[in-house]
């Protein structure tokens, strides 16, 4: 009688398919591509100067030093532009998912008179340029007294067509049955959208507010044209002023893009699935 002892259970060999093979190639070239810039900017960071701006260049530093982020912290106020992009752009999402979840649901779930007609809107803001809304946008600002302040930066970015259209699309895919469920009970629609529809809309708004959040943080023309005070400007506006006062100084240009990119390369790292998952909860693959 063969006992359970004397069964050899042979190892799993894994072997590659040669579609495996080419994915896998293709995957790596795409990642060296994408990698390759950062890796540029952080060996140039790394260089001195005169040692940036050879020819021919070479992507390794002869002399490895650290002068151009401690130039870099010296002659800007790295500080406040920081903490002014955290405000403006933590702000911003705030806002911007708050609105575009109110107006996403009520397109979706409601019928009101003019319907059509503010749905025509909103997708008609997806063909307009926002560089285009620049002036009219400006004025208005100017005339509201907010110009060099916080909500003179935040305001005019918290009404994207595009996220209301991305919520009101994952909105339309919930089963009516739920909503109609809790109305039997007795729950009215405020409760509803908070209890029922919010809770299962949590990828997509957690897709539009990481969207929001690196759209907000690498504005650069907005904030620019709204604000002349040096202590209110964000992390763009502020390397790109240091930049314009001191010559093009490519090391310290290369520092300082890392540095104003390094918590969007953070907020993918750690939310990269938020991020698919809140794609594919949209309900735009089939569009």
């Amino acid at each position: 009688m063969t006992t359970a002892a004397d069964v050899r259970v042979k190892p799993r060999k894994s072997s590659w398919t040669p579609s495996q093979i080419i994915l896998t190639l293709l995957g790596t070239a795409v990642s060296v591509v994408f990698l390759s810039p950062l890796a540029w900017g952080l060996f140039t960071s790394l260089k001195s100067e005169t040692e940036a701006v050879a020819v021919p260049p070479h992507w390794l530093p002869k002399d490895w030093t650290s002068q151009a982020w401690k130039a870099l912290f010296e002659t800007g106020n790295i500080t406040n532009w920081f903490v002014n992009s955290v405000v403006v752009s933590v702000c911003v999402t705030t806002v911007v998912l708050i609105v575009s979840a109110l107006a996403g649901y009520g397109f979706a779930r409601t019928e009101f008179r003019g319907k059509g007609v503010l749905m025509g809107v909103v997708m008609a803001g997806l063909m307009i340029s926002p560089a285009v809304l620049g002036v009219p946008l400006f004025t208005t600002v100017q005339q509201m007294g907010m110009v060099d302040t916080y909500w003179g930066m935040i305001l005019p970015q918290c009404a994207p067509a595009a996220m209301v259209y991305i919520l009101y699309k994952f909105f339309q895919g919930i089963p009516r049955e739920l909503e109609e469920a809790a109305f039997i009970d007795g729950a009215g629609r405020w409760r509803v959208f908070f209890t029922i529809v919010v809770p299962l809309a949590r990828p997509s708004l957690a897709a539009v507010g990481i969207f929001t959040f690196i759209a907000s943080w690498n504005n650069f023309l907005w904030p620019y044209m709204v604000t002349n005070n040096p202590d209110l400007m964000t992390m763009p506006n502020g390397i790109a002023t240091v930049m314009n006062s001191y010559g093009i100084q490519w090391a310290q240009l290369m520092a300082g893009g890392l540095m104003a990119g390094l918590p969007l390369i953070i907020v993918f790292v750690f939310f990269q699935r938020q991020i698919v998952a809140g794609v594919a909860h949209t309900g735009l693959a089939g569009q």
